[in-house]
């Protein structure tokens, strides 16, 4: 009995931190990750949620790393962030009480309960992070203009700190 406490304890806790990983995200609302859509033939809307664990700046920049990779696989150069918005959603993490009852009967034996639930966070739930930025894509020389960013200088600059995707 002490080892079921104990290991539904601990699935209780790692269900209660969101991960940072850099990868498309998952179906959950608050599974990190990228997601992006097209809206016209050269610009995009790229949007990077972090875990729980991953502060604001390190969202960015993965927001960033997705648009010079989006821009690298659309045979482009270069982007332009023509719009931008963050958002931090707060703790999932709350505590409840339910109380419940039922009652059942089959031939000539009947049989009532009543239930009491209580939940309480256990921890690893910060805010998570999120950015969206939205994107114009180019060829060739990178124009000098305000949040113009090379896609290959910004690979070769964010890859090597992104948390690398869930192993399965």
């Amino acid at each position: 009995m002490r080892l079921v406490v104990i290991a539904c304890a601990a699935v209780c806790l790692t269900a209660c931190a969101t991960p940072t990983a850099y990868g498309p995200a998952g179906p959950s609302p608050y599974a990190s990750g990228f997601s992006d859509s097209r809206i016209e033939a050269n610009r995009y809307r790229v949007t990077y949620r972090g875990g729980s664990d991953a502060p604001p700046a390190l969202v960015r920049d993965l927001a960033l790393l997705r648009a010079a990779d989006l821009t690298r696989e659309s045979g482009y150069d270069w982007f332009q962030i023509v719009g931008r918005y963050g958002e931090a959603a707060p703790p999932r993490s709350s505590s409840s009480l339910s109380i419940g009852g039922g009652a059942a009967s089959y031939g000539r034996r009947a049989s009532s309960g009543v239930g009491v639930g209580l939940s309480f966070p256990l921890g690893g739930g910060g805010p998570q992070f999120s950015e969206t930025i939205e994107i114009v894509l180019g060829k060739g020389v990178k124009p000098a203009a305000p949040d113009t960013y090379d896609a290959a200088d910004v690979q070769r600059s964010v890859r090597p700190r992104a948390p690398p995707p869930p192993t399965r």
